[in-house]
């Protein structure tokens, strides 16, 4: 008994001097954040060393009791009187507003409790920089807005009505919390409740949810987490407050009736929603250190180092951005405007550090002339006034937009103020540290190789994930970092290193000496971004030469053999580029006489080469190949092509008769009529590739014109497009309805349409009608696949920094893209001349199959055609017909303009798109667009050098449109029908008025306007 006794003792002290130990460790930890920088708590009798591992697991069970006891008294204490005091990081800035909103909540542990602010200070001249980020569990507004009250509301009725018990009282640790949800549940009703084409994953259906709880509609219970796809409870704003009630019929008709439309609304804002969540999150030890004193910041520190933060488990522990919450946020990165010019590292360092601010109410002042300068702003969403002193606004920034980075750069006092212009503007803040510690990061990341005083490669350093650098800053990216002949001896001339910059001719060795003979990386895309755009910066007249001096070259001061392995590794690395370089070029390499005559010196020098080093004949026989297709290709006829109301038309019949569109060459001919003003006309044959002034000459001479004339387009708009001298392919590039004019220049006003130019008098819905959707859908997809196939990749680049520059021609993705416009204003002509009301209801249901049939063949470029052209103001205004839609296609509708949400740089779209595999035709106008944001926004050459960041993002959309198409179309097709051969025809041939002031006035004529 003794023996037994002492040992109890034994245990019950050693539980008690572990209980102590506990206390004061948490005591010192949550003390220190109450007061603040100002505390005189003496932290060094909080003892962080590794002895807390071997405490049992009694001790754990101790730490919870205590836990709850302490979460028990401060409920207790906020009950009766809420204390700003209560809340830890704010005790001097905090306000009535904050403590008012934070409510019940402010007993909540946390590690540094970030205040709740909504910018609503109006007028008042006190500035707001710095105020930390609004926490993930809470609104960001004070009241939801009415859309989204209203979207909760229909949400609980239709919950209490299908699925009643999933609201109700839950228990969990004892703890009872009432009219309650579970996040997991909320998630798989949704998904279960909207039709597949709306939400397609779990986590779409997760920023469902979370936009209705960053407006307070529902809420966590107890204020600690954002929503989750998890066992966490979540309470509808009504039930929160206790005035929660059962819902009548009158009200559950109305839900019923508003609950797909709440549906698409809430699909339309979720991605933003999860966008501003994570853009909430703290990292890691900026929730712990970067915004903190210093004293704080070592005590985050002390507690990492010993891991007694993970084994404490407090329920103060910060939320962190994971890497996938980080890879969302820089690729959000990628379509800001003010960011387009950083570098890929940059951009990732700025998705660990950037901070989410909302703010309420117009007119609040964010920073003041002459304050000191705290941080960088972008915005997000909504526009601010810049005010100077004496001169009032200067001017007005809108979404896209930055500013506050100079006086950071220049360490120098605010040079004017900024006032919101908007209600709830939205912004993403880079705090003063982090910006410098970026710019830090960046020049010792980066090396550049010179040769004679000058830089002639710029490489930035990829880290590796090994966890932090050597700040403590976590790293979230990794790629691979390859190492020289020597065992452990980083080589900055390897694949450690991403080029940022370089001369073409410095660049290309670099590939040589590192990407050829090595095992390609996936990750790695210089090589092929090389090759995809080296006609920007080192055209095929360039490039051929360089090769040549590569493959001739020599070395000097060796051994023979040393010697004999220079040139054979030179020689084979010449080659292997060159084979890679047909490969991904195609035909743009086969057709090039440059190339070819290049192609055919090199295969001389190496059936030379052959016979002194035989270790060359497997790359003479690959380059014999490349030589073959080379040939092959000059061997092929030039082609005529006719333009037509449809566009250039030529086609040739295959084995099976099959029509099979071949792209349109520079050496093809091309037959087109040029007009007079008086309206007659001429017709040229002349090569594709022929420039304007050319064909003015020509025309003159043929028609005995006098001098001085002009080439240009006349729409059926009589609108006047001039052509340039230099500009080739003028007749692919003109509208559905367009023709050449050719004119004096003093008598270009009076040129006027011809009369065909008018397009469609009469609607073919009486043919149409008798088509199957799905037919027309799949042959529609034949024709686009058929032009999209056409297009080469480097055509995108000739569009974007223009063909004259050049000397080639765009004529294949000119009638892609002529082509989009073509199915947009066949869907309007035909409903805007369609007397008939039922009629048109028949023929809208019809397009909005069709549109349905095409998005299931992955068509999404006559897909959003469609969709656009049944959102033309000449359609959408027609209210008697969509009146008399059946309900289910205007929900299938709703559904199809979701996707189409042009918010956040079409992030639905991405979405959608992202979950696709090949083959599919994309929404060519967007990546077209995409082009041109990368090319407008970033320069083409800094300090002499190529930006080869620019080649990289350029190089990027291209690579999507390889995927895109990267396997053959195989879907199969519909059930034979007799009119194949006619719905084929037809598709093909569309006939349309593309006058948007004509069709306005088909729609009034239909249905006039209401008095």
């Amino acid at each position: 008994m003794n023996s037994g006794s002492t040992s109890l003792h034994g245990r019950t002290s050693f539980k008690k001097a572990a209980f102590e130990r506990f206390s004061t460790v948490r005591r010192g930890l949550v003390n220190g954040l109450q007061l603040g920088k100002n505390s005189s708590y003496d932290f060094s009798k909080c003892q962080f060393d590794e002895s807390y591992a071997s405490l049992p697991g009694t001790f754990r069970g101790l730490q919870d009791v205590e836990e709850k006891k302490e979460r028990n008294r401060q409920l207790m204490e906020g009950m009766l009187a809420p204390n700003p005091l209560s809340v830890p990081s704010i005790v001097s800035t905090v306000t009535t507003d904050s403590i008012t909103n934070q409510g019940m909540n402010s007993f909540t542990p946390m590690p540094a409790r970030i205040r709740s602010h909504s910018g609503g200070q109006g007028s008042s001249k006190k500035t707001l920089e710095g105020l930390e980020p609004i926490h993930p569990a809470l609104p960001i507004v004070k009241t939801p807005s009415e859309r989204l009250s209203r979207a909760g509301f229909v949400l609980r009725t239709i919950l209490l009505m299908r699925s009643p018990q999933m609201i109700r009282d839950r228990k969990y640790h004892l703890r009872t919390y009432r009219r309650c949800l579970v996040g997991s549940e909320m998630v798989d009703w949704l998904i279960q409740q909207s039709p597949m084409t709306l939400v397609h994953s779990r986590q779409q259906a997760v920023g469902m949810w979370q936009a209705l709880l960053e407006e307070g509609v529902i809420t966590h219970v107890c204020r600690e987490h954002p929503f989750k796809d998890k066992y966490l409870f979540y309470r509808f704003r009504d039930d929160d407050m206790g005035i929660g009630s059962q819902p009548g019929n009158a009200e559950k008709k109305e839900a019923e009736d508003e609950f797909q439309d709440t549906l698409v609304i809430l699909a339309q804002i979720g991605p933003d929603a999860m966008m501003r969540m994570i853009l909430r999150k703290p990292t890691p030890l900026r929730a712990w250190g970067y915004d903190r004193p210093p004293w704080l910041m070592e005590l985050a520190r002390r507690l990492q180092q010993a891991d007694i933060y993970n084994r404490l488990n407090l329920s103060c522990r910060p939320m962190e951005r994971s890497v996938d919450d980080l890879e969302i946020i820089y690729e959000e990165l990628l379509h800001i405007k003010a960011l387009a010019h950083l570098s890929t590292m940059v951009k990732r360092e700025l998705a660990s550090v950037l901070v989410f601010e909302s703010h309420q109410k117009a007119g609040t002042v964010l920073f003041n002339q002459g304050d000191e300068g705290k941080s960088w702003y972008i915005i997000l969403k909504g526009s601010v006034n810049v005010v100077i002193y004496g001169k009032g606004v200067v001017c007005t920034l809108h979404e896209g937009d930055d500013f506050g980075k100079l006086a950071l750069v220049n360490d120098s006092p605010r040079a004017a103020s900024i006032v919101l212009r908007e209600d709830n503007c939205h912004l993403l803040r880079v705090d003063k540290d982090d910006f410098n510690r970026i710019l830090r990061d960046v020049e010792a990341n980066t090396v550049r190789l010179k040769e004679h005083g000058q830089d002639v490669l710029v490489l930035e350093k990829i880290p590796t994930n090994n966890g932090q650098r050597q700040d403590g800053a976590p790293i979230h990216y990794n790629y691979s970092v390859s190492t020289c002949t020597n065992p452990g001896e980083v080589c900055p001339y390897r694949r450690g290193y991403s080029v940022m910059a370089g001369s073409p001719e410095k660049m290309l060795e670099h590939i040589l000496e590192t990407r050829i003979d090595s095992k390609q990386d996936e990750a790695d895309t210089f090589l092929e971004d090389f090759l995809l755009t080296h006609i920007v910066f080192m055209s095929s007249k360039l490039l051929c030469p360089a090769l040549l001096t590569h493959y001739h070259a020599d070395i000097v001061q060796a051994t023979e053999q040393e010697t004999i392995d220079y040139i054979v590794n030179n020689k084979r690395r010449v080659i292997r580029l060159v084979c890679q370089w047909s490969v991904i070029a195609g035909s743009a390499f086969q057709e090039d006489a440059i190339i070819t005559s290049f192609v055919e010196t090199l295969f001389s020098a190496i059936c030379d080469d052959c016979r002194i080093y035989s270790s060359l004949q497997d790359e003479l026989a690959n380059l014999e190949r490349v030589l073959h297709l080379v040939r092959r290709m000059e061997e092929e006829q030039a082609h005529t092509w006719q333009v037509q109301r449809q566009g250039l038309g030529e086609f040739h019949r295959s084995e099976d008769d099959t029509p099979r569109r071949r792209p349109i060459k520079a050496t093809d001919e091309n037959i087109f009529k040029v007009y007079c003003a008086d309206h007659t006309y001429t017709t040229l044959r002349v090569p594709m590739s022929t420039a304007a002034g050319a064909i003015v000459r020509a025309v003159s001479e043929k028609m005995c014109l006098g001098e001085d004339l002009v080439l240009c387009e006349i729409k059926s708009t009589a609108e006047r497009i001039l052509f340039k001298e230099n500009d080739i392919c003028v007749t692919a590039a003109l509208s559905l309805n367009g023709r050449i004019f050719v004119s004096p220049r003093e008598h270009l006003d009076a040129l006027t349409p011809i009369p065909e130019q008018e397009g469609l008098s009469e609607s073919t819905a009486s043919i149409f009608e008798l088509m199957g959707s799905k037919e027309v859908a799949y042959q529609m997809t034949l024709y686009d696949w058929e032009l999209f196939n056409c297009v080469h990749e480097f055509e995108f680049i000739y569009h974007t920094f223009g063909r004259q520059k050049f000397g080639h021609i765009t004529a294949n993705l000119d009638l892609f893209l002529r082509r989009f416009n073509e199915v947009q204003f066949w869907v309007v002509s035909e409903l805007c001349l369609t007397n008939n009301v039922s009629k048109r209801v028949q023929l809208l249901r019809k397009f909005i199959k069709i549109a349905a049939y095409c998005k299931e063949y992955q068509n999404m470029n006559s897909f959003f055609a469609i969709v656009m052209g049944l959102s033309n103001i000449a359609v959408c205004r027609l209210t008697q017909t969509w009146e008399k839609l059946p309900s289910r296609f205007k929900k299938t509708y709703a559904e199809f303009e979701a996707t189409m949400d042009p918010s956040r740089n079409h992030r639905v779209y991405r979405l959608s798109v992202s979950k696709m595999q090949p083959p599919m035709i994309p929404f060519m106008p967007l990546a077209i667009k995409d082009m041109t944001f990368t090319h407008e926004g970033n320069k083409t050459y800094f300090d002499g050098l190529v930006n080869f960041e620019k080649m990289h993002m350029i190089a990027s959309t291209i690579r999507t449109i390889k995927y895109c198409r990267s396997e053959p179309f195989t879907a199969d097709p519909p059930p034979p029908v007799k009119n194949i051969s006619e719905i084929r025809n037809y598709v093909r041939n569309l006939r349309v008025i593309d006058n948007q002031r004509v069709l306005t006035q088909h729609s009034h004529k239909l249905e006039p306007r209401r008095t």
